[in-house]
Formats: C-alpha cells, structure tokens, sequence
C-alpha cells in the first residue's frame, strides 16, 4: 500500500523566528475597532468558507471583543478568487473587512488559480481552527462502507460521480484524486462534478444527482447528524472525537490517505499596522478564551490557533509544498515549483 499522508505536511511544527517589520509597530491605540465589522465568504451560504465567518462572527461577539455585530458577505466565484482578487485589487485598505480562507485557497494560490496575485499579496491573519477531508453519500446509497465505494471505482470509474466545491485540482479533488490513486485509479477517469461551494455539493448528493460529496467533515456533519448523509471516510490519521467519534478513518479502512483543512482569514495589503495589530490582537485574545474553543467545538472544528507572523510562515511553507503536490498530479509544470 502506497502511504500517501500529507498530515505532516498541513500540520507540522514551526519553529519561527520573530522578524519585526519597523513599519509595523504602531501602536493599536490609533485603530478602536472596526466601524462596520464584515467578513467575507467567498462562496455561497451553506459551505465551509460560511462556516468559517460565522465562526469568527459568534467568537468575537460572545467573548465581548466586538459589540458591533458582524455581517457575513457572500462573494462567490472561483472558489476564492474573485474576494481575492477584489481585496487585493480594488479595496487594499479595507480595516473593517477579513476574507475566510482555507488549505483550498493555499491549494489554489499554489497553482496559480487566483491570477496574477500570489500568497504574498495579503496579510495573514489568523487560523483559528482545523477540519479533515471527508467524503459521504446519501443515506439511502447503496454504497455502504469505503470499501463498497473503492469497488465502484475499480469496475467502472466513469460511472461514479463525485460533487465537490470548487474545479480540477481543488482541495476536495485532490482528496478523492490521492484516494483513487492509492487504490490503482487513474483520477482523470473519475466523472467530477465542480460546484460553487460545498454547500451545493452536500445538496446535490441528498437529491440524488450525484453519488458522492468530498467535503470537510465540518460541512458534512449536520446532514450526516440529521440522518441524510452516510459518511464513508475521513480524512485524518486517526478517529476524531464527540459526534464524529462513529465515523471511520480511510486509514483504518485500508488506505493510507489524510488530508487537514486548516480555516482562517486574511485581509487587504494596505491595512494599516495599527488597524492589523487590533485585529491580530483580538483574535489572539479570542482564541484563548474558553468561550471560543466551545464556539469551535460545536462547529466540528479541532484547534488550531495561529495569527500573525507565524501564521504567515505557515502559509508560505504550505504553499510551497502544495505546489509539488500540484506538480506531481501533473496540475502545475514542475519548473514553476
């Protein structure tokens, strides 16, 4: 069996050096807080990305950072790239403004899909959580176990169709490519089905107009809770706990494959330091709060908390090696990693 974990990858341990830019000192008593606070989804209601701003919408309110309520903004298009593009093209100093991004968004940026614009193009906030990879089918599949899927597969790919958010080469394919791969399945030969978010992905599945969703396992969870999703596999390395304690690993299944979604936000390269340092500092103080981690824990999200400069390390590292991930599925030419 070919180990394909890229646990490591997603999750492995920083050791940062501080590197203080002089032009980021100022102080944050020149920034109170934003005057109309938003967050921005890029991609429609119901998906992991309206997840992910909800979840910093209901940590900064109960943890009484912000009193203002936040609005959430949808802005679909390009799984990431059209709030990218706008953030980074047409409102650089939005201090009122964070965008949601995910291990997608790197995955994207690593392959070029947001343009011109690269990882370096905005500042990175903060990551406050992590989710896994996960696929499901309706309830009423007769598809009953990964095992039942991966036979599927092997007798007729074409004939399996997999809904996920986003095109080729996005995160919730290139979970269902790695899986194919690791059981002898060429990942061209599968019949995908792009969708603008996992929330129409997770719809498609429950009518029946496809047979399989890759998503996170946070986006899949209340409709696998509720009774209309068989969750086949996780993504993770080993069982997750509370109301996913049931759900099996592919690992334990038989085929070595994970795959970590760490979810956080960003904002526009102009913000200024004092603007940004508010905001970094708030949500540092919100991750320590115990009010959070519930927050987070009802969510379906592990902790993962990282803001600032380190979390900044992490992203450039991170795209870095999806980058050659990217290359060896043959997504990116290989000079460019």
């Amino acid at each position: 069996m070919n180990k394909l974990s890229y646990l490591a990858l997603g999750l492995s341990a920083l050791t940062l050096t501080a590197c203080n830019n002089a032009n980021e000192t100022a102080s944050a008593d020149e920034f109170s807080g934003p005057s109309r606070p938003e967050c921005i989804a890029p991609a429609k209601p119901g998906g992991g990305f309206d997840l992910t701003c909800k979840l910093a919408q209901a940590g900064l309110r109960d943890t009484g950072i912000l009193t203002d309520p936040m609005r959430v903004t949808y802005m679909p298009g390009g799984v990431g790239a059209v709030a990218y593009n706008k953030i980074v093209a047409n409102d650089r100093s939005n201090e009122d403004a964070i965008v949601a991004f995910s291990t997608g968004s790197i995955l994207n940026l690593s392959q070029g899909k947001f343009g011109k614009f690269t990882e370096k193009d905005v500042k990175w906030l903060a990551g406050v959580g992590t989710d896994y990879g996960a696929i499901a089918v309706n309830a009423d599949s007769p598809i009953k176990d990964l095992a039942g899927l991966v036979a599927e597969l092997k007798s007729n790919p074409k004939a399996v169709s997999f809904a996920a958010g986003g095109s080729v080469g996005g995160q919730d394919w290139m979970q269902t490519a790695i899986l194919a791969k690791a059981v002898g399945v060429n990942p061209s030969d599968m019949t995908y089905v792009a969708m603008e978010g996992g929330g129409e992905a997770i719809t498609a599945v429950m009518g029946n107009h496809v047979t399989v969703v890759s998503a996170g396992i946070a986006e899949i969870m209340p409709q696998a809770t509720a009774g209309k999703l068989r969750v086949l596999a996780v993504f993770a390395d080993e069982r997750l706990g509370g109301s996913m304690a049931d759900v099996p690993t592919a690992v334990e299944q038989g085929y070595d494959v994970t795959w970590p979604v760490v979810r956080g936000y960003y904002m526009g390269p102009d913000v200024s330091p004092a603007a940004y340092d508010w905001w970094k500092a708030s949500f540092d103080k919100m991750l320590a709060d115990p009010k959070f981690a519930e927050l987070r824990e009802q969510q379906e999200l592990l902790p993962f908390s990282m803001t600032g400069e380190e979390l900044e390390a992490y992203v450039y590292k991170r795209t870095g090696e999806l980058r050659e991930l990217s290359a060896e599925y043959g997504l990116v030419d290989a000079a460019a990693k």
